[in-house]
């Protein structure tokens, strides 16, 4: 994985103490260092440029001018992203391509388990499928330096077209039940094999299971931590007219 191991790593770095902007209490700040935190760029980085391809195949999929241009649109910001993450990469002296590798396998099982049959389907998972994705990593940013944190923010951004995606399939199940049905079934489907994924990867990449553990504070918040991916889920879904 370019200048880092592919092997897992099992030093632990250090951590110094910050205020966090959440609240009076000091929490500890995972150092620059840190061996995981290569592997937070490099999985998020695999996540945004697939996020990128399939956006942009399933913009073929929209019945309307809008939705293509929504949907391609989402695709350009995913692309962004993806340079941002490789600069960041770059800086600390790694290959953004060998540092994904480790990534690839897990990231394309979702997404081939998660493949979208209709274009209703696709605008859920790009709303919801890669909002789990986004919580998880931005539940532990408060813990990591700075700097770090400032970038996992900006690729987690939203790429602002979630307004129309909202709209769009909110109408849609308004008007049918069963379209309402299906699509609880199919959100339910993206959580599973989401939590099933970051599972798998953590459980491959000990320097980031590291990272997560010291970011959540102990295995119990590691627990924590997938509960509340759960249940800001269940707050998509019920923004999307899916409750």
């Amino acid at each position: 994985m370019g200048a880092h191991s592919s092997e897992p790593s099992s030093s632990v770095s250090p951590t110094t103490l910050v205020e966090s902007p959440e609240s009076d209490r000091a929490e500890p700040a995972i150092a620059h260092d840190h061996p995981g935190i290569p592997d937070l760029f490099a999985v998020l980085a695999y996540g945004e440029i697939s996020a990128f391809y399939r956006l942009a195949e399933d913009a073929r999929m929209a019945p309307s001018m809008e939705g293509r241009v929504a949907l391609a649109s989402m695709a350009a910001a995913e692309m962004s992203h993806f340079e941002t993450l490789q600069r960041a990469l770059s800086d600390r002296g790694l290959d953004v391509y060998a540092s994904m590798d480790p990534f690839v396998r897990a990231l394309d099982e979702y997404h081939e388990s998660t493949t979208p049959s209709t274009w209703l389907e696709s605008l859920v998972k790009a709303y919801v499928g890669d909002g789990i994705a986004a919580d998880f990593y931005r539940q532990i940013a408060h813990s990591l330096d700075p700097d770090v944190a400032e970038i996992v923010r900006e690729v987690l951004a939203e790429t602002g077209h979630s307004e129309f995606v909202v709209h769009e399939v909110s109408d849609r199940v308004r008007a049918s039940s069963q379209e309402k049905a299906r699509l609880m079934l199919w959100g339910r489907r993206l959580l599973g094999e989401a939590i099933t994924q970051a599972q798998f990867v953590l459980a491959r990449r000990e320097s980031l299971t590291d990272l997560v553990i010291t970011a959540s504070g102990d295995l119990n918040g590691v627990v924590a931590l997938f509960d509340r991916m759960q249940e800001q889920h269940s707050e998509r879904m019920s923004s999307l007219g899916l409750d």
